[in-house]
């Protein structure tokens, strides 16, 4: 079994192309957006973590079902690094648990291919779970263009700024083990993204061997440590 880490920008294919992996009965896909939802819906832990802190300061802060208030609690830390910080400190953790889980039931069921859909794979740091990162890309010109198509309520500044919100695709790009160009057409993509599949997806004596949990567990542990270790020096050399 193989771990890819899907990422790109706002607007520039990567849902697109979890749909065609999706399609492939080889491939278990893990939604990090779907995930961070179940980890903070009604009675889990990091649900109960969330309206203790945030309870007492942010009065709509549960909907008439007793669920999280997302866009109440999104205002409450937007602009506010330290109140950020502490949902962070509850969310990750709860999203890395479920998510390390979802990989075991892919594991014993035997998938080939794991697709990591993870907006903010490499801010969150995500990518030291994976075997290969993947980011989906395009010019600044279609991602504008394309995401003032797919939320006209947006004014062309609305645009710029949530695009600028994120790390810089060509950041993503320079930190990725592959990545697809999509300034073609929607068949250009779907053709790519089958490629990278043909590509990745283990041999059957490799898929096998990936299937034995000495070799498995090494394989993974090889690769978390190598990519942390990359991840630290990252980080080093942008803090100087």
């Amino acid at each position: 079994m193989i771990i890819v880490g899907l990422t790109g920008g706002i607007a520039t294919g990567k849902s697109t192309a979890s749909q065609v992996f999706s399609q492939s009965r080889d491939v278990f896909i893990i939604d990090a957006d779907k995930v961070a939802r179940e980890v903070v819906s009604v009675g889990e832990p990091a649900y109960n973590k969330v309206i203790k802190h945030f309870g007492p300061t942010v009065p709509d802060l549960l909907l008439e079902d007793g669920s999280l208030n997302r866009p109440a609690l999104g205002k409450a830390v937007f602009g506010d690094s330290d109140q950020l910080r502490v949902l962070n400190s509850i969310v990750h953790p709860a999203v890395r648990k479920r998510t390390l889980y979802l990989l075991f039931q892919a594991w014993i069921r035997f998938y080939k291919v794991v697709i990591l859909d993870v907006p903010l794979l490499f801010e969150a740091g995500t990518e030291v779970l994976c075997d290969k990162t993947l980011v989906i890309a395009c010019s600044a010109e279609n991602q504008r263009t394309r995401l003032l198509a797919r939320n006209p309520e947006l004014s062309e500044e609305d645009a710029d700024k949530r695009i600028k919100s994120q790390l810089p695709i060509d950041v993503k790009v320079s930190y990725a083990d592959m990545v697809i160009w999509n300034d073609g057409s929607l068949d250009d993509l779907k053709h790519n993204v089958l490629e990278v599949l043909r590509t990745i997806t283990p041999g059957l004596i490799a898929n096998i061997l990936q299937f034995i949990p000495p070799i498995a567990l090494a394989r993974f542990l090889y690769n978390y440590f190598s990519r942390s270790k990359a991840r630290r020096k990252r980080q080093q050399q942008k803090s100087k």
